[in-house]
């Protein structure tokens, strides 16, 4: 991949994760989860009634299934970003949701 390329894919994941409040980077989609740790992300939102979720399919684009790996230096997918920020995998998730902080975090 090209630096320009490089450059591109981090800009357009910067806007990605910075212009909506609940992006969720994982394989397939929100009603056909292509993997069981991107379900459970997807179960895990959806049981805190997450309504405005932005999900991106890394399986339709290689690019950015290997950017989003280099954006936040976390080498699995799904990538859970809440205000920008960098939240987690689904291990962090699901532990973050047990303890109730994964609700606090999305305001409830």
């Amino acid at each position: 991949m090209s630096p320009d390329l490089q450059k591109d894919i981090q800009q357009r994941i910067k806007e990605q994760v910075t212009t909506h409040p609940v992006v969720l980077y994982m394989k397939g989609s929100p009603q056909f989860p292509q993997c069981g740790f991107s379900a459970n992300a997807v179960k895990i939102l959806n049981t805190l009634g997450v309504k405005e979720l932005f999900t991106v399919d890394v399986l339709q684009d290689d690019d950015i299934r290997q950017g989003i790996k280099d954006y936040a230096n976390w080498p699995t997918i799904p990538q859970l970003y809440i205000n920008g920020e960098f939240v987690g995998g689904s291990d962090i998730m699901t532990e973050m949701y047990q303890s109730g902080e994964l609700k606090q975090m999305l305001g409830g």
